[in-house]
């Protein structure tokens, strides 16, 4: 992005506050990062890697896609083996996309040609890249992009991984045992803060639902479009699953007396800092998701909790193990070998790795209760001496 553009949604925010006299944080943060042509997610930049801002589970591994293909393929057997929709919402370049669908048609091939993968993007540069990267199995016919709604009672898995986190947060504040808002508006210097009521009842109503609020003093995120997500899509599955792969916590955690300044990270080429205000469009901003929250309103509109835990044993469950083990004995050069188990490794450390941070949310709806393959447990895996 140009500097002009960034003047120009730096222009155009501060015009907003002034016609509304402040914005909600949440608005401020919907238009940093997805204000037509100009926001973090919908211009043309390079985000994901090396010489982007920060890493996917899907971009430091094709074994991370692997993996769920195979998760994806049982799911296709509980469902009868018939026609199968993945649907994946913010699928960024389109690596896991690409690399599920080379692991269904080179291990799966009967479930590959019942399948059909639809992405749903909003930003024109990404779907642009997803195309070029994606040429095979658009050609192939295996691949389509749509709004959520054309999924309409569709029979699948809708996936997403790494979507929820950058949706448009709310940022609360409780004083004297009031909850309190946080208002973007026009200082000196810049943008500002001030504290307000909440903006909607939808806030407390939400903290109702998960039944903790934070400490006095503290402040933290209130993620409603999640809760509005995690509707539309209850409403658009007919019968299937929803995979939900993302950092964060349950409430329990999340909103812990101990977390003072709640979760909210600003990514710019792979450093983080806390000031949203700054590089505006020019930086990622994020907050953990809340788990426990995405769970009860999926109960609520019919969405069972199939499966909860963190990604290495969601990994794990699938055969990371002999995964790694089949990579390291096919690579010839030890030292190849050994930055491939490093890497690797990432997806499943705790410490500097992806593997505690993030977490994956299972839900089924009209299906049962069945045993997925990623629920297997970790004491059931035999790991050999020296793996790790």
């Amino acid at each position: 992005m140009i500097a002009g553009q960034e003047s120009e949604l730096i222009l155009k925010l501060q015009q907003q506050i002034d016609a509304s006299a402040g914005i909600t944080f949440a608005e401020f943060m919907e238009q940093a990062l997805y204000s037509p042509d100009d926001g973090y997610y919908t211009s043309k930049r390079t985000r994901i890697g090396k010489k982007g801002d920060f890493f996917t589970s899907s971009s430091v591994h094709s074994c991370f896609g692997q993996l769920i293909a195979r998760q994806l393929e049982q799911m296709w057997r509980i469902l009868g083996q018939d026609s199968f929709v993945v649907a994946e919402q913010g699928a960024g370049e389109g690596y896991l996309c690409l690399d599920i669908l080379d692991a269904l048609e080179k291990d799966f091939p009967e479930f590959y040609a019942r399948l059909e993968y639809r992405l749903i993007e909003l930003s024109p540069d990404n779907r642009h890249r997803q195309k070029q990267l994606l040429k095979p199995h658009l050609a192939a016919g295996r691949i389509l992009w749509c709004e959520l709604e054309d999924l309409k009672d569709m029979q699948g898995c809708i996936i997403s991984n790494e979507l929820i986190d950058a949706f448009p947060v709310h940022l609360i504040e409780k004083h004297a045992g009031e909850l309190q808002e946080v208002y973007v508006v026009n200082g000196e210097n810049g943008f500002a803060e001030e504290l307000r009521p909440v903006s909607t009842a939808l806030i407390n109503e939400y903290f109702q639902r998960i039944g903790i609020e934070p400490a006095a003093g503290n402040r933290c995120e209130v993620n409603l479009a999640a809760c509005d997500w995690m509707q539309r899509v209850a409403a658009v599955l007919g019968r299937g699953f929803v995979l939900t792969i993302d950092y964060g916590f349950l409430a329990e955690e999340l909103y812990a007396p101990y977390r003072h300044t709640g979760t909210l990270l600003c990514y710019h080429q792979h450093q983080t800092n806390e000031n949203p205000y700054q590089r505006v469009g020019l930086q990622d901003i994020t907050a953990h998701v809340d788990f426990t929250s995405l769970q009860a309103v999926g109960c609520q509109y019919g969405l069972e909790t199939l499966y909860f835990g963190q990604q290495y044993q969601f990994l794990m469950g699938l055969g990371f193990l002999e995964m790694l083990m089949e990579m390291e004995c096919r690579e010839t050069d030890p030292q190849k070998a050994q930055a491939l188990r490093m890497n690797l490794k990432t997806l499943i450390l705790p410490e500097g790795g992806m593997g505690e941070s993030f977490k994956v949310l299972v839900q089924g709806k009209k299906i049962g209760a069945p045993e997925l393959l990623c629920a297997k447990r970790i004491q059931d895996i035999k790991i050999p001496p020296g793996s790790f």
